[in-house]
């Protein structure tokens, strides 16, 4: 019997449904024991398990609703792992995780020492490729594909890509590479007209208009009957109508690329989905499988916003006790949402860029507000900087909204286009540091390394909300390309400024008067420097300025102190400590320093607070290290 989906965020169970099929789908080699006429009651149990288990832990919400019977289908089809599946991203493999034998694991999910929120290679022989940012699936496919044929092994490589991912170049880098070499491998083109934001551009629409096609609404009434059997039967149909309105053929710009079209299909019809599926495995070469979902589907509220649904907070028990609010500020997102409407009213130059994270990076009123200064790219990080960089070539001002992990994939187009170049574009960093439970393949953790390396750049560490809201002023009145990198979620409260004064360029403040040892931060990890210098007695500098570094300050806190210590949220190796001590060695100063930072190792996913005390970036921590250090150079004197 099919329980109906709960339809408010309050439905959402809090107590594991009773699952009696899912219960005999553990893994794959059982799901495939199941009766097809099983699935359905699979699909709705795993469906209703995905909400508990999200409920449980919060994490990626809309994505895994949308394709609960697409992974039924791969899995049931294909003999995974020995077929590779992989998914794009990740945002979509909670119930690929339920059904390759996690299942009891999933309240771990996100949770420190538990399951990673994204497919991970060391996890499960099911996850085959470990993704972090989107596109990547059809090139690890293919890449898969070329292997299994040069070691003489019957498999199939199976890529599961979203319309949104779509939109990045790398994808169709591998489109274009696969039907070269003739590879043997599926991709499946996972169609929810979404990204994390409102999918925009040329191929959504292109997308849209297959989907508005009579052919399309036709196939969804009749494709059980013949799509199940005969995948080519309909293709003849399609073209003959498609031609005859004198439209683009479904499918074409994938078949100019030499793939074999097939779709769309029904995401959510098992039947057709399975019966076009093992059609498409006995074929040899490029196929290529467009699928229709909707994100959040079986979730009423999803299905309508999808954007707010994307991912959800976990859900207290029943019955827990009312935890108090602590009372806080704005987001440092919210603060660069404001400064950059703010400043687009002083100047008409301005134009605001973002790679498909507008809710993210908190574009909206500035959208809304400046809808023809506003720029969405889609997922296209590389092309969001050096559209930026043509725009600073005619005297517009460009802000580049993007995530610190989201800029290591253009950071080609940041050399090359904007920095050789020294063209006038500030980036405003987000998510830099650790981002907690997402993991190291979102951690903003190498901006500060790989930044300060390039010459001319102007790079920012703000330790507050008023502090960044001055950096992004004087980032975009600086000529040539800057940087203000701030951390997710809020500071600590700090009171805004309402005008839009620069500060002093290259010009750290010292925020403690103290004593043999001094403090010297880069970033948000203030409070707790000032914690720590009460206990010690110690000099506190707010470096602010990665580069150019504040010199003159370094020099002095050397002159009048026994040991310079370093504190930043970035990778020691190389990051904001090492100029300073690279400046040390340049003028032959012998002062002892302490490096506190990330460590040389990926920090696993778990709450920022559990993180940032593994590394030594808490209170106690940097009072630790520096009692440490002091001990050492006393007993060596």
């Amino acid at each position: 019997m099919i329980r109906p989906m709960p339809k408010t965020f309050h439905e959402i169970p809090r107590v594991r449904p009773a699952t009696p099929v899912l219960d005999r789908a553990a893994t794959p080699e059982q799901l495939r024991r199941l009766g097809e006429a099983e699935l359905e009651e699979l699909a709705n149990e795993l469906r209703q398990d995905l909400l508990y288990s999200v409920g449980r832990t919060g994490g990626h919400f809309g994505a895994g609703l949308g394709v609960i019977e697409l992974t039924i289908a791969l899995h049931y089809v294909y003999d995974t792992p020995k077929d590779r599946l992989v998914w794009d991203v990740g945002h979509q493999a909670y119930p690929h995780k339920i059904l390759t034998g996690r299942r009891e694991r999933m309240e771990s999910l996100r949770q420190k020492d538990g399951l990673a929120a994204f497919p991970r290679r060391s996890e499960s022989e099911y996850d085959t490729f470990g993704v972090g940012h989107s596109s990547t699936s059809i090139s690890a496919a293919l890449g898969m594909a070329i292997a299994a044929r040069m070691q003489g092994k019957k498999r199939k490589s199976i890529a599961v890509i979203g319309d949104g991912a779509l939109t990045a170049g790398m994808a169709f880098e591998a489109l274009n590479h696969a039907p070269e070499v003739g590879a043997d491998m599926l991709v499946v083109l996972n169609d929810n007209d979404m990204s994390i934001s409102r999918n925009v551009g040329g191929l959504s629409n292109y997308l849209a208009k297959i989907l508005s096609s009579r052919t399309y609404s036709s196939m969804r009434e009749g494709s059980k009957k013949v799509l199940s059997r005969l995948p080519g039967a309909w293709e003849i149909a399609r073209r003959t109508e498609e031609y005859a309105k004198g439209m683009l053929v479904p499918g074409t710009l994938f078949e100019e690329l030499g793939w074999n079209y097939i779709g769309p299909i029904d995401g959510h019809d098992l039947p057709t989905l399975i019966g076009t599926l093992r059609n498409m495995r006995d074929l040899s070469g490029p196929q290529f499988l467009h699928v229709v979902t909707k994100k959040g589907k079986g979730f009423a509220p999803a299905e309508v916003d999808p954007i707010t649904w994307h991912a959800i907070s976990k859900l207290e028990p029943i019955g827990a006790p009312v935890k108090p609010k602590k009372p806080s500020g704005p987001k440092y997102s919210n603060v660069f949402g404001q400064w950059l409407c703010d400043m687009a009213a002083a100047d008409p130059r301005l134009m605001g860029i973002t790679p498909a994270m507008k809710e993210g990076s908190d574009l909206v009123d500035f959208s809304e507000r400046y809808p023809d200064r506003y720029f969405d790219v889609a997922i296209a990080e590389q092309h969001a900087v050096t559209l930026a960089a043509g725009m600073a070539c005619e005297g517009a001002k460009p802000v580049v909204a993007i995530y610190s992990t989201f800029l290591q994939r253009a950071y080609d187009q940041l050399i090359h286009d904007v920095a050789v170049q020294n063209l006038d574009v500030l980036f405003a960093i987000d998510r830099a540091g650790l981002v907690g439970e997402d993991g190291p393949t979102h951690a903003g953790s190498f901006d500060l390394t790989y930044l300060r390396c390039i010459p001319c750049m102007l790079v920012m560490t703000p330790s507050d909300e008023n502090e960044m809201r001055r950096m992004l002023t004087t980032g975009y009145h600086f000529e040539g390309p800057a940087a203000v990198r701030y951390p997710r979620g809020t500071g600590p409260n700090a009171r805004l400024e309402p005008g839009l004064e620069p500060l002093e360029i290259g010009k750290a403040v010292v925020r403690r008067e103290g004593k043999q040892v001094a403090l010297l931060v880069f970033g948000v990890q203030l409070p707790e420097a000032m914690q720590v210098a009460e206990a010690l007695d110690a000099t506190v500098v707010d470096m602010r300025f990665v580069k150019p570094l504040d010199e003159a300050m370094v020099r002095q806190m050397a002159d009048s102190h026994d040991l310079l210590v370093t504190i930043e949220e970035n990778s020691i190796m190389g990051g904001a400590g090492s100029a300073v001590g690279e400046f040390l060695a340049s003028q032959n100063l012998s002062t002892p320093i302490l490096h506190l930072g990330l460590p040389d190792y990926y920090v696993e996913h778990a709450k920022p607070t559990e993180m940032i005390k593994e590394c030594g970036l808490d209170a106690a921590g940097i009072e630790a290290a520096v009692r440490a250090r002091l001990a050492d150079l006393h007993s060596r004197s």
